[in-house]
C-alpha cells in the first residue's frame, strides 16, 4: 500500500494528496480551513490592500493625500460605471422580473426596519439620548455605495454574474433609513422640516447619478455603450484602488473618536452589519436569487451610509453627536466589511 506523502496543494477548496506512486486522494477541507481560505482571498486583492495602505499612513501620520477634488471625481465615477453597467445588465435581461420587484421590496422593507432594530439595541446596550441613537441606527439601514463597489469588483474578479437590477435597489434603500431615523427621533426633530428633508433626499446628487447612469445604460446597452467602455469599464478597478486609499487615510483620521467609545457602542458598529446580513441573505434565499445577486443583497443590507445620511442627519438632527454616528458608519463598520465582511459574505452565499 502507497504512503501518502505530505505534499498537500488546495485547488478549489479541495485538500489534495500526492502519493508517492503518483496517485491522489482529494476531500473536502474543514469549514474553518474553507472560511479562511476565503477570508484570505478576499483581503489579498489590490483595492482591499490599497486601503490597507491608506490607514497605515495616516496612522503613521505621513504627508500621503489625496485631494478634495480628486476624491469627489473618483466618487462620481464610480456611481457612473456602476450604474451603467447594472443598466447595460438590465438591458441584457430584458423585461423586469419578479425577482427584481421582491428585491426592491426587501429592500426597501429593510431600510424602514433595519434602523429600528439598531435603535433598540442601542437604546438597550448604551447611554445614548434619543437623537444620537436614532441617527447612528439611521446609517444601517442605508447603504454603502464604496462597499458595493468593493463587492461588485470582488465578484467580477472571480468571475461570478449577478442581476443588474440590483443598482437600482442601491438607489432605492437610501431614502427609507432616512424616514425612519426621524421618525424614531420624531421628539428632538423639528416637524417643518421634515418635507425640506425628504425632497433634498429625492434629489441628492448620489442617488440621481445612479438612477440617471442606470437608465442611460439601460437605454443604450452594451453594443453603443463601446466608445465610452474603455473609460467607464476597464479602468474601475485601478479607480477603485485611488478610492479605497482615500478612504483609508478618512478612516484613519477618524480612529482617534473611538477611543471615546464604550465597549458596547464599539460592538454594535461590529454586530449590526452581521444582523443586517443575516436579514439579506434569508431575503434572498426566500426569493431564490442567485449566487453573485445575493451576496450583492447581503453587503448592501450589511453595510452602513457614511454620505448620504450623515448629510441629512447633520441638517435635521443638529442635537445628534456626530463624533458617535460618523466614526461608528465609517471607522468601525466600513473597514469591518471591507476587510472580513465581504469574504465572509462571500463564503456564506456561497454555500
Amino acid at each position: 500500500m502507497a504512503k501518502v506523502s505530505s505534499i498537500i496543494r488546495i485547488t478549489d477548496m479541495k485538500i489534495i494528496h500526492f502519493s508517492n506512486d503518483g496517485n491522489c486522494v482529494t476531500r473536502r477541507p474543514s469549514w474553518r480551513v474553507q472560511m479562511s481560505f476565503s477570508l484570505l482571498q478576499g483581503i489579498v486583492s489590490a483595492p482591499v490592500l490599497f486601503f490597507g495602505l491608506g490607514v497605515l499612513a495616516g496612522i503613521v501620520r505621513s504627508n500621503l493625500s489625496v485631494p478634495r477634488s480628486i476624491s469627489q471625481f473618483l466618487s462620481i465615477f464610480l456611481m457612473m460605471a456602476i450604474g451603467l453597467k447594472g443598466g447595460m445588465a438590465l438591458r441584457a435581461e430584458g423585461a423586469l422580473s419578479a425577482d427584481f420587484a421582491a428585491t426592491l421590496g426587501f429592500g426597501i422593507l429593510f431600510g424602514l426596519l433595519q434602523p429600528v432594530i439598531g435603535y433598540g439595541l442601542l437604546k438597550f446596550t448604551t447611554s445614548l439620548e434619543r437623537a444620537t441613537a436614532a441617527a447612528t441606527a439611521a446609517h444601517y439601514g442605508s447603504v454603502s455605495v464604496v462597499t458595493f463597489a468593493t463587492a461588485v469588483s470582488y465578484l467580477d474578479l472571480h468571475h461570478v454574474a449577478y442581476a443588474g437590477y440590483i443598482v437600482a435597489v442601491v438607489a432605492a434603500m437610501e431614502a427609507p433609513a432616512i424616514i425612519s431615523g426621524l421618525m424614531l427621533a420624531r421628539d428632538q426633530e423639528r416637524p417643518h422640516k421634515f418635507s425640506h428633508l425628504l425632497a433634498e433626499t429625492a434629489t441628492n446628487g448620489a442617488v440621481l447619478l445612479l438612477i440617471g447612469a442606470l437608465v442611460i445604460g439601460t437605454v443604450v446597452g452594451s453594443a453603443k455603450m463601446t466608445s465610452v467602455s474603455a473609460f467607464f469599464i476597464d479602468p474601475f478597478q485601478g479607480i477603485l484602488c485611488l478610492f479605497l486609499l482615500d478612504m483609508g487615510l478618512t478612516v484613519s483620521r477618524n480612529l482617534k473618536h473611538i477611543r471615546q467609545f464604550s465597549p458596547a457602542l464599539l460592538a454594535f458598529g461590529l454586530y449590526m452589519p452581521l444582523i443586517g446580513a443575516a436579514l439579506g441573505m434569508g431575503a434572498s434565499h426566500l426569493i431564490g436569487l442567485d449566487v453573485g445577486t445575493t451576496f450583492l443583497f447581503t453587503v448592501l443590507c450589511a453595510s452602513a451610509s457614511y454620505i448620504a445620511v450623515p448629510a441629512a442627519m447633520r441638517v435635521a438632527l443638529p442635537q445628534a453627536q456626530q463624533a458617535i454616528y460618523i466614526p461608528m458608519s465609517l471607522a468601525v463598520t466600513f473597514p469591518f466589511n471591507i476587510l472580513i465582511g465581504i469574504p465572509l459574505y462571500s463564503y456564506l452565499t456561497s454555500q
